[in-house]
């Protein structure tokens, strides 16, 4: 394969950047770049040696050079990186060099993606590199080493392993048996493909948890001018993020940060406080991105003012929010006034929070009350879990088809007709780890890593 090359730490100013090449002819660009066609060094030591510019043969920098020989690479072939000082300019001119000489530039993920191609890890290996490097919480980092570390591989194979081998015995039967298996072994293959529809369900039902503990709990943060909104939004990321006046309608744009709530990342959303459309045309748009927070959110924290009686708007608010799940805030509970007339409307979609923004009263509890729908786990021990979109759908196929394969077996269908259910199963299990993925899936997916990884 061609040699590659790629900036494999952030652009911008830092004390070091690291320029990686992959490929049969990293050494020999490398020997170029030093001006010592002899240079052999030993793999998986760091020497230093001035490099220069190939276009103009001025002196770049004095980096560190370290050599991985294929096979003992990450990516299975020769590998080396140039530890350089990081100035943009120094590594500008490295690559440049490096692409004079007949390399290019690395693709998303390329890097990951030759060592997918040359055996070093399987697909869900390499997923996790991509979920290490933007986790945004320690538990999520977790989660990312354990499936880094061949954890869901493991978890996978004796199910695959366990379908294989009824496959094998089926296809014997309609090979080698002139009638039909018998009832008694009917049954026995209908509960062994019962156990392994289990075994895929447990590993998918850990989906919703896994999946707000890598992605994060989008909240969007709604309801009338001036009851708090931007407030409570600052107070719950602990820093003034947001404008805040006694003006009405501050707030015209929609607002995100992502806090972290016992080790769940959560997105939050402060919007433009709803009312009757306005004339304002900013305040137009601010209200339509309100509403478009508000369809993409996983939780609604619908935020009134409890220092006054609950107006039209904010029952319409209330309404408009009821078929979504919700927290509500009610706000202001520092003032002598404050009266909450929500205290017995609790149902199932939402619990009522009394809470002060300017006090901090009752954040805690409001905290505790965003993650509470959905099944707060804790963290640190949650065992593994399925944190990406793409398994779980693929898990559920396999489920589906195993499902089906099971009531042929009860109907007492042909062996061919059962086979197909089982070999589509395998074939989506395989999908997850890598060996039946179609290479166009795999351009998808590896579109999403950071170039240089």
């Amino acid at each position: 394969m061609d040699t590659i090359v790629a900036l494999a730490t952030p652009s911008g100013r830092s004390a070091i950047g690291l320029v990686r090449l992959s490929g049969s002819n990293s050494l020999a660009i490398t020997r170029l770049l030093i001006a010592d066609q002899t240079f052999q060094p030993r793999p998986a030591n760091v020497v230093r040696r001035n490099i220069r510019n190939l276009s103009n043969g001025q002196a770049i920098d004095q980096p560190l050079l370290t050599y991985y020989e294929a096979p003992n690479s990450f990516t299975g072939e020769d590998v080396v990186e140039i530890s350089c000082h990081g100035s943009p300019l120094i590594l500008r001119a490295v690559i440049d060099s490096v692409l004079s000489v007949g390399a290019r530039l690395a693709g998303p993920g390329e890097f990951t993606l030759r060592a997918l191609n040359h055996g070093k890890m399987n697909l869900s290996q390499a997923e996790a590199i991509r979920d290490l490097i933007n986790a945004q919480t320690d538990a999520a980092a977790q989660q990312a080493v354990r499936q880094l570390n061949g954890e869901l591989s493991n978890r996978l194979h004796p199910i695959k392993e366990a379908l294989l081998n009824l496959i094998v015995l089926l296809e014997s039967a309609v090979e080698f048996v002139e009638d039909d298996l018998p009832l008694i072994q009917r049954k026995h293959i209908e509960e062994k493909v019962e156990h392994l529809i289990a075994q895929v369900d447990r590993l998918a039902s850990t989906f919703e948890s896994g999946h707000f503990l890598r992605d994060g709990l989008r909240v969007a943060i709604v309801g009338p001018p001036n009851a708090g909104k931007s407030t409570i939004f600052n107070r719950l990321l602990m820093f003034d993020r947001a404008i805040v006046t006694d003006i009405a309608g501050t707030t015209r744009d929609t607002l995100s940060e992502t806090l972290n709530i016992g080790g769940v990342p959560v997105v939050l959303t402060d919007t433009a406080g709803l009312r009757e459309d306005s004339a304002n045309l900013a305040e137009s748009i601010g209200l339509e991105r309100t509403k478009q927070a508000m369809a993409d959110a996983d939780l609604l924290l619908v935020v009134l003012d409890g220092s006054v009686p609950l107006t039209a708007t904010e029952w319409e608010i209330l309404r408009l929010s009821s078929d979504y799940r919700r927290v509500v805030a009610v706000n202001k509970l520092d003032l002598p006034q404050f009266r909450n007339e929500l205290a017995d409307s609790n149902n199932d979609r939402g619990r009522v929070i009394e809470v002060s923004a300017k006090s901090e009263d009752g954040l805690g509890r409001l905290r505790e009350a965003l993650v509470e729908p959905f099944h707060s786990f804790d963290t640190s021990d949650a065992g593994l879990l399925i944190t990406d979109a793409r398994h779980y759908d693929l898990l559920c196929r396999t489920r589906t088809e195993l499902e089906s394969a099971c009531s042929l077996l009860n109907q007492g269908a042909s062996e061919e007709l059962v086979l197909n259910g089982l070999h589509n199963g395998l074939r989506f299990l395989g999908a997850i780890t890598g060996e039946t993925t179609a290479q166009d899936v795999l351009s998808q997916i590896f579109a999403t890593f950071c170039i240089g990884k």
